[in-house]
């Protein structure tokens, strides 16, 4: 039988979604405790793998499995072998036919950033951080500039091993609620660092230090040098996928935290 999980985490403390040697994934953690319950070695396949020090709201994996057992046993069950950081939202049965990576058809990502001359000690982590002061308005203008089918070469890290810089996005957009800017990005898929980095630049034209079309002169480039600093993890969040509704799929509030 194939499963379908929902599954949370903050990925502070995790060197990202990939099971690695020698470090701490979330994937390592997740299948260990589906293990657990199935009492045989589980495999999982995610929706989108994420960095060290990013979280999800709404990944979605699927694994396969003989074992038979209540769906409570897949959550409850699941989530007591699991650390405080990482949780399984819903489970649902589907046919093979599902698979969380190639049978989704979009993926959304918020990076949160909160901006305030001081910084907050309640929201010490979670959050990025910008003590100067930023212009969403004019972010949200810069932000049009990546929507569509490109080359951002300008946007992923040196290091990146997908073979074409081409994606499409299909929408991101830019808004503030009080001291918070939420960057909210979907597309057909991304690019290492490449949320980070758009990030890191949008957040210079939104504090004044370069126009709102210094975005396109940036994409035109094909140069990451062009492009703004990689901003941290720690503001990034896996927050949604899309799927054919032939799946049926549970819908989540997208988050992150009480973010609408």
């Amino acid at each position: 039988m194939r499963y379908a999980l929902g599954v949370e985490y903050d990925g502070a403390k995790y060197h990202g979604w990939q099971r690695q040697n020698n470090v701490i994934s979330v994937q390592e953690k997740l299948e260990k405790a589906l293990s657990v319950i199935a009492n045989e070695p589980i495999t999982v396949v995610c929706a989108g793998r994420t960095d060290t020090g990013v979280s999800a709201t709404n990944q979605i994996i699927h694994f396969d499995t003989e074992q038979v057992r209540k769906d409570v046993a897949w959550t409850l069950g699941v989530n007591t072998h699991l650390p405080y950081d990482i949780a399984v939202a819903w489970v649902k049965q589907v046919d093979e036919a599902f698979h969380a990576r190639f049978s989704a058809t979009a993926r959304r990502y918020r990076y949160i950033i909160y901006n305030s001359r001081l910084r907050s000690a309640i929201l010490s982590k979670g959050i990025s951080f910008y003590h100067q002061a930023l212009d969403e308005k004019l972010m949200h203008q810069a932000a049009q500039y990546f929507i569509g089918k490109h080359d951002f070469t300008s946007f992923r890290t040196v290091h990146c091993q997908s073979h074409s810089p081409v994606r499409t996005m299909l929408h991101c957009n830019v808004t503030r609620q009080g001291d918070y800017i939420i960057i909210d990005v979907k597309g057909n898929a991304f690019l290492h660092h490449m949320i980070r980095n758009f990030a890191g630049s949008l957040m210079r034209v939104g504090e004044g230090l370069e126009s709102v079309e210094w975005i396109k002169e940036v994409l035109d480039a094909k140069n990451r040098c062009m492009a703004g600093m990689t901003a941290a993890a720690a503001g990034l969040y896996f927050v949604g996928v899309d799927y054919p509704e032939q799946f049926e799929l549970p819908k989540r509030h997208l988050g992150p935290l009480f973010l609408t």
